[in-house]
């Protein structure tokens, strides 16, 4: 597949999701993107457009020696990114995957944001 078809994919079902998934004040959307380095995740406000918490491998304090965008890293991250939530007061999410698919690095963030007290 070509570089150019993959990313126009992407960007459909990116488009695709983000009809269904919004995030509001009570319930945030917990939008993660994982680039070939890092792995982001950012709580957004929709409807006023604000970023509320965030987190990323680029943190020190959030993942130590965990480096890079891989599944170790991406348990750590999500335990960290649940912490951050709920010390701004965010207990549910709507989970955003960014048109990644749901295996691997997203299911194990998930699964340890879920552990560290998110309700999805």
């Amino acid at each position: 597949m070509k570089p150019q078809e993959k990313a126009r994919r992407l960007q459909l079902r990116q488009w695709r999701l983000r009809k269904k998934v919004v995030g509001t004040a009570d319930r945030p959307r917990m939008s993660v993107k994982f680039t070939g380095a890092h792995i982001y995740v950012q709580f957004v406000d929709d409807l006023c457009g604000r970023t509320l918490a965030s987190a990323g491998t680029r943190d020190k304090v959030a993942v130590g020696e965990q480096k890079g965008a891989n599944g170790k890293a991406a348990l750590v991250l999500g335990k960290r990114a649940a912490q951050n939530a709920l010390a701004v007061g965010i207990s549910q999410v709507v989970f955003d995957r960014s048109g990644a698919r749901y295996h691997g690095k997203v299911k194990a963030l998930a699964d340890a944001a879920r552990e560290g007290g998110l309700k999805f």
